[in-house]
């Protein structure tokens, strides 16, 4: 029975009602039983306003980020073990490295940037000061500090480690405490995350918590300084957005959803160039990687009309030569299955859809494999009506991909937009008149873009990768929320206030000396004090 970590014990249900059996993706054999049958979720969200704002609040931002520095080389001494257990997941081994080693770097990340570019303090400053009388008397600023609440992190399936430390990064910097619910067909890998970081005896008490199992009236739980991050389905964000707590009540609710990304090929991208052949690796590679069960995926293939049947074939061409479906943990192995026969399911349904919309399946088969696990094999869609609406709205969540032609920018950029709001789009092309009358007109639509061409073939982190510097999220379909982007998601789990008041009162508050306010010209030169030594006010005359 998989094990919840709340209030500071590992806890597990008494009964056992409302279980729930996890299979290995390949093998369907149970890996673990998972229930939160009589869960306290009351009381681990208070045990997260109190014990685990008192414990991390408190704590300066270079403080937290020293943590998260060392949160992160705790996991890195075990990977292996997460390894060993991704695999039941249908993760092959590049699949777990931007799982695991993923997850880990956004720690590594966000403990830099902590240290880079916060103060070291528990209160942040946000813009300049703003003079309020003429004798400098009065001044206004804003400044950020924690909320009192707790973040509540609602996770996909596909990335058990990296969508949770995605989340908790920026919260435990900012200092608010996290309550983590792990989707359960891969909570038994994320609960083994979290166990790592208990057993290294770093976590300041409450700071994280962990639900394996379902949440039953925990929205109704919830209060002013709490916040909700939720990844998942576009369907499923609606409804929960819709709740009291989010409505009226004053709790913070941001997600990331499903997105209908897209990957334009340039007219200048002919089968000769490096372009072409990067567009092509890219896109296998995104139909590919973790089956692609990605958010960042690339679903819609927005090419030149002269140019499809040349991608058509090249994309077998690479599927036939470089992807082999099977147990993750069989030799050779580059793609397994998705994450569970539901999942398995749901995406050949999917798939249905599309063809019955006129898709033509030229790459692949939409037929399941006669096999215990999930597998499904690569999928390439062609659609001869680029304006087919379900082309844009329905999305199946694994290794499928269509294929639709434009003629012009205007097609190109009517194409992208059809998808109601994406995470992320690529432009690929070495012509600076396409990329710069394109990208300006798509902007507005995405939360990331990526240009690729010669250049930055070897640089480039590549079309699904979200980095912690960088937003990751996206208007619309998408969410319209910004989980990653280094300070910007810091600052979701913290609030902005104008403080107004004298210099003297200022910089009490804030910890920065404001002019006006009391200085000390002793007669030791503050430059031969000691870092102990040294006080705000300290002058030179």
């Amino acid at each position: 029975m998989l094990p919840s970590y709340i209030k500071g014990e590992w806890w597990r249900p008494e009964t056992d009602a409302a279980v729930q059996e996890v299979r290995d993706a390949s093998t369907g054999d149970v890996v673990a039983r998972v229930s939160s049958e009589g869960i306290d979720l009351a009381g681990a969200l208070e045990y997260a306003r109190t014990v685990g704002h008192d414990s991390l609040a408190p704590l300066t931002f270079h403080q937290r980020a020293i943590i998260l520095k060392k949160m992160a080389l705790a996991l890195t001494e075990r990977k292996d073990e997460l390894y060993e257990i991704s695999a039941r997941t249908g993760a092959t081994k590049a699949d777990s490295w931007v799982d695991i080693d993923g997850g880990i770097g956004v720690l590594f990340a966000y403990s830099s940037k902590g240290r880079r570019e916060m103060p070291q303090s528990t209160v942040l400053l946000d813009g300049p000061l703003e003079p309020l009388s003429k004798d400098g008397s009065f001044l206004g600023r804003h400044i950020f500090t924690s909320l009192p609440g707790a973040a509540l992190q609602i996770n996909a399936f596909n990335f058990a480690v990296w969508g949770s430390l995605e989340k908790l990064a920026p919260a435990f910097l900012a200092g608010v405490p996290s309550i983590i619910k792990p989707a359960t067909p891969t909570g038994y890998l994320a609960e083994h995350m979290v166990r790592i970081l208990d057993e290294s005896g770093l976590l300041p008490e409450g700071s994280v918590q962990l639900v394996s199992g379902s949440l039953p009236g925990v929205f109704d739980l919830l209060k002013l300084g709490d916040t909700v991050a939720f990844t998942g389905s576009a369907y499923t964000a609606d409804k929960l957005r819709r709740h009291e707590a989010f409505q009226s009540g004053g709790v913070r609710f941001t997600c990331e959803t499903d997105s209908i990304n897209a990957s334009v090929l340039g007219p200048d991208a002919t089968p000769d160039t490096p372009e072409f052949t990067a567009f092509v690796k890219q896109l296998v590679t995104e139909m590919t990687s973790k089956a692609g069960q990605k958010c960042t995926a690339i679903r819609r293939a927005i090419v030149p009309s002269a140019l499809a049947a040349d991608v058509a074939r090249a994309v077998a061409d690479r599927i036939a030569e470089r992807i082999v479906v099977g147990d993750p943990r069989d030799e050779g192995v580059t793609m397994g299955p998705l994450a569970s026969l539901e999942q398995r399911d749901e995406v050949l349904s999917q798939v249905g859809k599309l063809v019955d919309a006129g898709g033509r399946v030229v790459v692949g088969t939409d037929q399941p494999q006669p096999s215990q696990g999930a597998f499904v094999s690569p999928m390439l869609l062609r659609f001869d009506d680029a304006l087919t609406d379900a082309l844009h709205e329905i999305e199946a969540f694994g290794p499928v991909a269509s294929l639709l032609t434009y003629d012009s920018v205007d097609e190109a950029v009517d194409l992208v937009a059809r998808g109601g709001g994406s995470l992320v789009t690529s432009v690929v092309s070495h012509d600076p008149e396409f990329v710069g009358a394109l990208v300006p007109r798509i902007a507005g639509m995405n939360g990331r873009i990526l240009l690729l061409d010669r250049d930055n073939l070897k640089t480039s982190t590549g079309h699904g990768s979200p980095l912690p510097m960088l937003m990751h999220g996206g208007p619309g379909r998408a969410g319209g929320g910004e989980e990653l982007g280094g300070m910007i998601a810091v600052k979701h789990h913290m609030q902005r206030t104008a403080v107004q008041g004298t210099p003297e009162l200022l910089t009490a508050v804030t910890g920065v000396w404001h002019s006006g306010a009391s200085a000390d010209a002793d007669a030791e030169h503050p430059f031969r004090k000691s870092l102990a030594e040294l006080r705000i006010g300290d002058q030179v005359r």
